[in-house]
């Protein structure tokens, strides 16, 4: 079946990374489920439902025709509306967004909550554009999009180069083309125009949540623990957040240029300041601080810890870096990214015994916040950042139980990724089975 995924999206290397990855933990599922294989549920779900390619024009500054590529995957939509973020940045391409959406289907499933799997993006980097820039390219990017989406049908929210700045500029040009104020049709909104409390760091908070239940099935807790955080965007800043508030010390963090090593523990107020206030450069943060320093060559993971949590882009912690991670004493790695760890570096993290969660468990909090944004616009409702808080930690808890349940039902105990994976699968393979040939 593999095989076949290959012959049929060539060239899309980080969709087949991500399908492998799936497809190596199902065997014991087929074995004791044989209706998956006969009705083909397996093949139905690595094809996706519909994929949405446009070209995307607009002018910049200078009256000049810029052109961009705009790409929507709706992967599956058995267990309710379309729901994933939008990447904007030069990397972006259909193998991403597949990547990304096949993910999605996984982690949305494992929420608990009823939604589907999708992701889309264009190649557009948002950086260096002035503001009447993006808010065209968003408006041209919106204005073929709007069509394939709906509160009912599928649901945006951000990603990579998509925060509220970009999400008001889309839901407003949607907003303008059909004629009608449907808040649920996004996510990620402003807290005055529909947004929920916690959006913004959901994914970082969720992260830190998660890793508290995978230390206290260990008995242990963060208190007095030395964590590594790749990133600086809101995932990173975020999880950093929670984490110094759960007793642990954060020492490393880092951006496209580099990374910082602060011995007294990452100063979030400065770093909200540079990265997500004036979206400056990580060596600033070294040049304002006298116990840190930047390092520009090298890699955030040679920096000594008990916990690491690779929260910037896929494939950033290889082989060697997580052998690295082993022998300075790493006892556990989770992903705030998606699929940020090699499939060889999982392996090597497994059969060192470093307890590993998978970023389809670790970071379903950003998407488990914007479900619970989705059922405040329904029923017209808004609720305290606490309450929404409170409400993530559960969902958080929840992933957590079910990975653990499902990889000790299927004879894998304590492993995060087989848990996942197939918690992840069975329940969406459920629905598919209900809903007939379709």
């Amino acid at each position: 079946m593999f095989d076949e995924v290959i012959a049929r999206n060539p060239g899309e290397i980080e969709f087949h990374q991500a399908v492998r990855e799936v497809l190596e933990s199902l065997g014991p599922v087929v074995a004791k489920h044989p209706e998956y294989a006969d009705s083909e549920v397996i093949r139905r779900l690595c094809e996706p439902e519909r994929q949405i390619i446009f070209r995307v024009p607009w002018t910049d500054d200078r009256a000049r025709v810029q052109l961009n590529r705009g790409f929507r995957v709706e992967f599956n939509s058995a267990l309710g509306p379309y729901k994933g973020g939008l990447r904007f940045h030069p990397s972006v391409y259909l193998g991403i967004v597949k990547f990304l959406g096949f993910e999605q289907i996984f982690k949305n499933s494992l929420s608990g909550l009823p939604i589907g799997g999708a992701k889309g993006g264009s190649d557009f980097d948002p950086k260096g554009r002035s503001e009447a820039e993006v808010m065209r390219f968003c408006q041209s990017f919106m204005t073929e999009l709007y069509r394939h989406l709906g509160e009912y049908t599928d649901v945006p929210a951000g990603d990579i180069g998509v925060g509220g700045r970009e999400i008001g500029y889309m839901f407003g040009q949607y907003k303008r083309i059909t004629n009608r104020y449907e808040s649920g049709t996004f996510t990620g909104k402003g807290l005055s125009w529909g947004g929920s409390q916690v959006r913004t760091e959901a994914t970082g908070y969720g992260t830190a949540f998660f890793v508290k239940e995978m230390l206290k099935a260990s008995a242990e807790s963060f208190d007095g623990k030395r964590v590594v955080v790749s990133g600086s965007g809101n995932v990173a800043t975020y999880a950093i957040e929670k984490v110094h508030q759960f007793g642990a010390r954060v020492v490393a963090c880092s951006d496209s240029s580099g990374y910082v090593v602060d011995e007294a523990g990452i100063d979030l107020d400065l770093l909200k300041e540079i990265k997500i206030e004036r979206r400056g450069r990580i060596d600033e943060y070294a040049d304002r601080r006298a116990s840190a320093s930047f390092i520009s060559d090298g890699s955030i993971w040679d920096v000594p810890c008990d916990v690491a949590l690779p929260c910037a882009t896929q494939n950033e912690l290889d082989d060697e870096n997580a052998i690295r991670l082993i022998k300075n004493g790493c006892r556990v790695v989770a992903e705030g990214a998606n699929m940020p760890t090699t499939p060889r570096a999982i392996h090597t993290l497994r059969d060192a015994g470093v307890r590993f969660g998978p970023g389809k468990a670790v970071n379903a909090g950003g998407v488990a916040t914007s479900a619970l944004e989705m059922q405040q616009n329904a029923s017209r409702d808004s609720w305290t950042f606490d309450y929404t808080e409170e409400r993530l930690s559960e969902i958080m808890t929840s992933v957590h139980h079910r990975c653990l349940e499902t990889a000790d039902e299927y004879g894998a105990p304590n492993d995060y990724v087989v848990g996942a994976n197939i918690a992840g699968f069975t329940r969406v393979a459920d629905a598919m089975l209900a809903l007939g040939v379709i």
